[in-house]
């Protein structure tokens, strides 16, 4: 029991350790950012590129280019800056802690000025003014505006004002995606009931879409600017010299009208000078002790045990069904039970995820989110439940076989009685290390807005900025769901030896 206790302090401890070197920003060069800047020749600028349009995309014509309002953004302020721009791809929700780790420069990507981010960085003057516009399907009419969002569910992009607006409102169902193009395949498929996000990406992804609307006029105002490391005073004042001089000269405007953004609220930008300025809508979240974080926390670890249990009861029925077709079917059958198992094994479960969740109901097949978690991730351990049933059963010698059949037993007759008890003890080792991988696995699913652990740690941290503290617990959650089952493989490991 001691050494089990020991075992356990030194896991966590590592744990926070590791949480530690990779969460806390490394320290600031002693170069002035500026000076080094120039010194290279380019400013290395963050955002995402999976974010898609208008920001920053690749060009449908030439894929490894990329393009949107913001790259053309960047090479104007490196223009004025007597530099050359290099984009560097980040997850959008991550760019703060990135920029303060000293990954690049700015963050140049829809970053919005929000009173907690002026907490963490520092931010230029505005170069966009922004609404948030609600999108519906055309046949809908309950829903007019937000106002009318009680009970529904509705889609938005992780870590954005956008989601901080809902979050004020009562009672609605919030799924939170990291890319801008899926919540409106899934409006239009009719897994949401609405859509809320930044005018902008209505406009060039929902308003195309002839089985989407806008409901409502836009709501609010708020302000994009770009983000830089704080006491980086020469960088920030750099910057806000530029914009002005794009703003002056008229090829902000230029840029915005080339990609279709400009509109009356950026007749405003000229004078909106103050650094101050924080975007600034009716409903505002505020980070809340460690405390208020654990409920939510536990619920998505409920949630991730559940898919846990049901994928691997999944993957364990599947995978015996399939082992059994390869070692014991005709010739047809035995090829396709390993062709099933050679194609997933040698493709990514996102990409599988992905084909269940947004690639069926293109053939007419909807899926909720959590039925396609739990089918993808059990049919894709079911091929290696099926390979390690398979060792178990080959690992018992041939001639009990031949022995049970020389009885007159038939072969199901055999396997059933013979040769799966002998296999089931060897098997549940494997077995178990797998329910332990899959157990962590689970954070895979969030990509489809399933809410378990991982998904849940992610909102809240980027909400609220506690990386380190919520990492941690997180961290200790998964350990202490996952360090029973190791203990039980262990223990099975030990009677298998002793042939107990």
């Amino acid at each position: 029991m001691t050494r089990n206790l020991k075992m356990i302090f030194h896991a966590l401890l590592s744990i926070t350790l590791l949480l530690i070197f990779l969460i806390i920003p490394g320290h600031a060069s002693a170069q002035n950012t500026s000076n080094e800047i120039k010194k290279r020749g380019y400013i290395l600028w963050g955002g995402d590129a999976e974010g898609g349009a208008p920001y920053v995309f690749p060009d449908p014509k030439e894929p490894s280019r990329l393009i949107g309002f913001e790259v053309d953004l960047a090479k104007a302020i490196a223009s004025e800056l007597g530099v050359k721009e290099k984009f560097y791809q980040n997850d959008w929700d991550n760019l703060v802690p990135a920029l303060n780790r000293g990954n690049f420069d700015i963050i140049l990507n829809g970053l919005e000025i929000t009173s907690l981010r002026k907490k963490a960085i520092d931010f230029s003057r505005p170069y966009y003014i922004y609404s948030e516009q609600l999108m519906v399907r055309n046949n809908e009419k309950r829903i007019k505006d937000i106002k009318d969002l009680c009970g529904k569910r509705v889609g938005t992009l992780q870590a954005s004002v956008a989601m901080e607006i809902l979050s004020g409102l009562k009672d609605v169902n919030i799924l939170n995606y990291k890319g801008v193009v899926e919540p409106y395949q899934d409006l239009s498929n009719g897994r949401l009931d609405a859509v809320f996000l930044d005018l902008p990406i209505a406009a060039f992804y929902g308003k195309p879409n002839p089985k989407l609307k806008y409901a409502g006029e836009a709501v609010g105002e708020g302000y994009y600017a770009i983000g830089v490391k704080k006491g980086e005073r020469d960088l920030l004042l750099a910057l806000n010299q530029a914009l002005e001089n794009l703003i002056a000269a008229g090829e902000l405007k230029n840029i915005y009208e080339k990609w279709g953004l400009w509109n009356e609220l950026q007749e405003k930008l000229p004078i909106l000078k103050d650094e101050s300025l924080v975007t600034d809508f009716s409903n505002k979240t505020k980070p809340g002790s460690l405390a208020k974080y654990i409920p939510i926390l536990l619920k998505g670890a409920g949630v991730t045990v559940i898919i846990s249990f049901l994928s691997m009861a999944l993957a364990m029925s599947v995978g015996a069904v399939i082992c059994i077709l390869r070692l014991y079917a005709g010739k047809v059958l035995s090829l396709l039970a390993t062709a099933y198992i050679e194609i997933i094994r040698g493709t990514p479960v996102l990409i599988q995820l992905y084909l269940i969740y947004y690639g069926l109901p293109n053939v007419g097949i909807r899926l909720d989110a959590f039925s396609a978690a739990v089918l993808g991730l059990g049919l894709n351990y079911a091929a290696y439940e099926a390979e390690i049933y398979r060792a178990g059963l080959q690992s018992i010698p041939k001639v009990q076989m031949e022995a049970a059949l020389s009885l007159g037993m038939s072969r199901v007759l055999a396997i059933r009685r013979i040769i799966a008890p002998q296999a089931v003890r060897i098997v549940i080792p494997p077995v178990t290390n797998d329910f332990i991988a899959l157990f962590k696995d689970t954070s895979l699913v969030s990509i489809i807005t399933v809410v378990e652990l991982t998904k849940a740690y992610n909102i809240l941290a980027v909400s609220s900025l506690k990386f380190l503290e919520l990492g941690t617990l997180t961290a200790i959650l998964y350990f202490s769901m996952s360090y029973p089952l190791s203990l039980f493989a262990r223990f099975m490991e030990r009677r298998i030896k002793h042939g107990d």
